[in-house]
């Protein structure tokens, strides 16, 4: 393992110096002027994630001020004289009047309406599958630390923000998710009351709640936003932007484009992705709240699902046993409080991986090329086995839909999605990193016998062997580039934390988690009879 860090002298451990070493390594050792004149971007299809992340993040801003100009954030009665003829008469808020005048009574409302939730929708996908890509391709790695938490406080914030966005038209569908919301909050030992009521404003559902969501979605929340968006762009300029392994590339350069030619692709890219949200707004209906209704506290709607990425947390309240135990004279709503529990340490565990593996591994080196999945076998088994309890719980906040178009007893499905949480990260680990593994052998025999032509050739004693051709020297380098750690040795730690680390870093990177490359003797040995 590299070290890249200064030996600490007496007292420097009191003097703030290691600390004030970590973060200039991680803020970046350029000034911002600097760095835009040398800037050299990457041009691979995956850092487009990012970018429709941005993008739709500034479709949102803009129709969502656009929204806000006719949206009443308001629970006080009215009595509904719209657009809508099933609903006029029934005594409404003013947020659902508002809402029913934007999407029935003003030109083009009911566009702009649609493509804010379909960009919501979008935003958090991007930023999702931005994250997964950072994980699975070892971009967190120093100095990148920040823009990691910065990048995954951002998809935490995106999701909150789309709660509350989604509560503000008090709906019946909206409504139930309160509900959910208002007994989730409860469970919490201790405090929840007090959180409930003053989220709240009072005994459920209150007066004041859709003003607070909408202070919360339409200032707070964009605004933390917009701010870590600043600053993660400017972590991404000041340090060298990293790049995946390829012929010329290294952890000292960077191949790609300039900023002039970068930012053309960048503009029409931006047209593309609100033409295809802005045309989704168009031809897919989506969140029609005429069809719900207003919220009413004693009535809960059939069949609600919540956006895709709260169903982690409403699937595992639907399988959750009910569990409420008494102790010590008071009622634990373990059915509810657990769930949410679990779902806060999914993404505790995602988030904090990157500073385990450094720990583990003890590379204090800094990290401009990517990995490729396949090289890292044990992170992306994890990163794939967190996905698999994703989506097995997402799974289970639909078990009614289906049970009902299956036709099968929703007992059952709710058992399979129990079962399934405990099943199906392990075994979608196992394949995982048998996958890698043998992806990574294949990679090994392209190296030393070259590429299969189709040739078939017979040899003087009668046998038949296919003739193989040898790789281009762009193609070896793909496939031989990667580094492999070693894993830090057991017999020269002693203390429990450091046994610990010791077999984490066995676990990451021992014999069973890699397939050694190929040697350069080994490559000279068996080249020579490539396309004989």
């Amino acid at each position: 393992m590299g070290d890249d860090s200064r030996p600490v002298g007496p007292g420097q451990g009191r003097t703030g110096e290691r600390p004030a070493r970590w973060a200039e390594v991680r803020l970046g050792h350029r000034g911002p002027a600097r760095s835009l004149r040398r800037l050299v971007l990457p041009d691979h299809w995956s850092l487009l994630l990012g970018e429709i992340a941005l993008y739709s993040f500034v479709i949102l801003l803009v129709t969502g001020v656009y929204l806000s100009f006719y949206f009443h954030p308001s629970s006080n009665p009215v009595v509904y004289d719209g657009g809508y003829p099933p609903l006029r008469g029934r005594t409404v808020s003013e947020a659902f009047d508002s809402t029913l005048h934007l999407s029935f009574d003003v030109r083009g409302g009911l566009l702009i309406r649609q493509a804010h939730h379909w960009a919501a929708l979008v935003f958090v996908a991007a930023l999702f599958t931005h994250v997964l890509r950072v994980f699975f391709t070892g971009a967190f790695r120093k100095p990148r630390e920040l823009n990691w938490v910065l990048g995954f406080l951002l998809l935490v914030l995106a999701m909150f923000g789309g709660l509350t966005g989604y509560d503000l038209p008090d709906d019946l569908l909206s409504g139930t998710g309160l509900r959910v919301v208002h007994g989730t909050l409860l469970s919490v030992p201790v405090v929840g009351t007090y959180l409930s009521f003053l989220l709240f404003g009072g005994e459920f559902p209150g007066d004041d709640l859709i003003a607070r969501f909408n202070t919360l979605h339409t200032l707070v929340v964009p605004g933390l936003m917009a701010a870590l968006f600043v600053v993660y762009a400017v972590l991404a300029v000041r340090h060298r932007p990293a790049q995946f392994p390829g012929p010329g590339r290294t952890e000292d350069n960077v191949v790609g484009l300039p900023p002039r030619v970068y930012a053309v692709k960048a503009v029409g890219f931006f047209f593309l992705v609100s033409g295809v949200i802005f045309l989704m707004a168009a031809v897919a209906q989506i969140n029609p709240v005429w069809e719900y209704g207003p919220f009413r506290p004693d009535q809960v709607s059939a069949g609600s699902q919540p956006d895709w990425y709260m169903g982690v947390a409403d699937g595992l309240l639907r399988v959750m046993p009910g569990w409420e135990p008494d102790l010590w004279g008071h009622t634990l709503a373990l059915d509810t409080f657990l769930p949410l529990l679990f779902g806060a340490l999914l993404f505790l565990a995602l988030g904090v991986y990157p500073f385990v593996e450094a720990w583990a591994t003890g590379d204090d080196r800094e990290h401009h090329l990517l990995d490729r999945p396949r090289n890292r076998p044990v992170r992306t088994g994890l990163g794939v086995a967190w996905l698999s309890v994703y989506a097995v719980a997402l799974t289970g906040a639909a078990n009614d839909l289906i049970a009902l178009r299956l036709h099968v007893s929703v007992n059952a499905v709710t058992w399979a999605v129990r079962i399934g949480l405990f099943v199906v990260p392990v075994l979608a680990y196992a394949v995982t990193v048998r996958l890698a593994l043998g992806l990574q052998r294949r990679d090994r025999e392209k190296v030393l016998h070259g590429r299969e032509t189709g040739v078939v050739k017979r040899l003087p004693h009668g046998e038949y062997v296919e003739v193989h051709e040898p790789l281009d020297r762009a193609r070896l380098h793909t496939l031989t580039a990667h580094e492999q750690y070693r894993p830090l040795p057991a017999a020269s730690v002693t203390g429990r934390t450091r046994r610990l680390r010791a077999g984490l870093s066995r676990a990451l990177h021992g014999p069973g988690a890699q397939v050694p490359k190929p040697t350069e003797d080994e490559y000279e040995r068996i080249s020579g009879g490539h396309g004989s």
